[in-house]
């Protein structure tokens, strides 16, 4: 967890090699640039918090292959583009926080994502 701990850098793609990898927590820091795709190689990761840093770019289609991943938390960044569909087939996944990003698309209605309130 290093989380809230006033780091600054990029997520290098070197942390897609991290096999036993279960919580990647640097939430609340000054991480910019993009999201890896490599990190859709960390099989066993639970949980992916990111949140409140300054990423851009956009979410990674390869993390639909976290087929492990429960907590997926992005908000708070300037994340672009849409949700990818792949995420929809993460059957573990129950917590998806994609807000306060530039996010364009539609949300999918499958899997993880059938049981989110949306207003019309």
């Amino acid at each position: 967890d290093l989380g809230n701990l006033n780091l600054s850098g990029h997520l290098v793609p070197e942390l897609g090699k991290l096999d036993h990898l279960q919580y990647l927590e640097l939430y609340k820091n000054n991480i910019q640039g993009t999201i890896p795709s490599e990190l859709g190689n960390l099989k066993n990761l639970i949980s992916l918090d990111l949140y409140k840093n300054n990423i851009s770019g956009t979410i990674p289609p390869t993390l639909g292959k976290l087929k492990s991943l429960v907590f997926l938390r992005l908000n708070g960044n300037r994340l672009t583009g849409p949700i990818p569909r792949e995420l929809a087939g993460i059957s573990s996944l129950k917590v998806v926080d994609v807000s306060s990003n530039d996010l364009c698309g539609t949300i999918p209605t499958s899997g993880p994502f059938e049981h989110i309130p949306l207003s019309k």
